[in-house]
């Protein structure tokens, strides 16, 4: 009977101790579960921008600078090249944010222009959009008043397949040019104001923020002229293509004869998809919170704000934006 007892015992214990094994362990993985979906802030992120000369290389690093400073997510600005290999490399994991044109993003989300052959990019999504890239094309030229004086001209369109490019054939399009109606040459903003500089081309697209780093040098030792767009041509080219919008850019940002029309698009900051959700609102709240110190660091901090940031509605925006904005009032689009 006592060996019975035992056995029984024996065997209560057992069931005792699986028991609690399997009510201390159902509480820890619901623990990991939920930690693995917080995604806590803290990773390190690189921020991929634009060529040295540019204004998103200029503004990158001021950006990924003062979000390292300001949190514990850790941002590097590297060199980017184009708004078109941007998106690729944040689409391979080569980068978790990036600047890019909003036509260009366009693009890839829809798998249109650039991305027909390749076909739509649906990993990323919007951190903000930050200022607008203005439609500059500079001159060294004063006979070259109009888009039309293009014809027959040395000019300079951006980078094969770079989203200037796509710029500047829209742009002659809407003054009936195609690129067969100009000698096109292919380079970025800084071998466009070194051609220019020497005379091998007669003038260049360059899609940027202005003030833009290629510019400014060149006219430290040149008269700059910038071609004016005349309004019945930005409407046109606004109803065939709404992402642009009309801008003006003053006669003392590069010391032209006058104010100058043209258009532009956004600037916007992407993110891929999988990138915490603490560490894009800490990308946000670092600078929306702390604009004045921004503007401080790079001019272009003046020209943001939440409400443009939040204005994209054609491409939807990464979860940590939608909270931060969502605690300002503003509700955008998500996945």
């Amino acid at each position: 009977m006592k060996k019975y007892v035992a056995l029984l015992l024996a065997l209560v214990m057992v069931f005792a101790l699986a028991a609690c094994g399997s009510s201390n362990n159902a509480p820890a993985a619901e623990g990991s579960a939920a930690e693995e979906a917080a995604a806590p802030a803290g990773g390190s992120l690189t921020f991929a921008t634009g060529g040295e000369s540019g204004t998103y290389y200029a503004f990158g690093t001021v950006l990924a600078q003062h979000v390292s400073d300001k949190t514990d997510t850790d941002v590097t600005a590297i060199v980017g090249n184009g708004s078109q290999a941007n998106i690729e490399d944040l689409s391979d994991g080569a980068v978790q944010l990036c600047f890019s044109q909003s036509d260009v993003a366009s693009y890839a989300y829809t798998g249109t222009n650039l991305f027909e052959e390749t076909g739509a990019v649906e990993d990323f999504s919007v951190v903000a959009a930050l200022y607008m890239e203005q439609v500059q094309i500079v001159t060294l030229n004063p006979d070259i008043k109009t888009v039309a004086d293009l014809a027959g001209k040395t000019v300079s369109i951006g980078a094969a397949g770079s989203g200037v490019y796509f710029n500047a054939i829209d742009i002659l399009g809407a003054y009936g040019l195609t690129e067969a109606d100009i000698n096109p040459v292919y380079q970025s903003f800084a071998d466009s104001a070194d051609s220019l500089k020497d005379g091998k081309i007669d003038a260049a697209f360059i899609v940027a923020g202005a003030p833009t780093t290629a510019i400014t040098d060149l006219a430290t030792g040149s008269q700059v002229y910038l071609v004016s767009l005349d309004d019945e041509h930005i409407d046109a080219l606004m109803e065939s293509s709404p992402y642009y919008a009309k801008n003006t850019i003053a006669a003392d940002v590069y010391g032209t004869p006058e104010d100058v029309s043209t258009v532009a698009i956004a600037a916007l900051v992407l993110a891929r998809d999988d990138v915490a959700d603490a560490d894009v609102y800490n990308f946000l709240s670092s600078i929306f919170d702390n604009l004045d110190e921004v503007t401080a660091a790079h001019a272009k901090g003046a020209e943001c704000s939440v409400e443009f940031a939040s204005s994209v509605t054609d491409i939807p925006y990464h979860p940590g934006a939608a909270q931060y904005f969502a605690e300002q009032g503003i509700t955008v689009p998500t996945k």
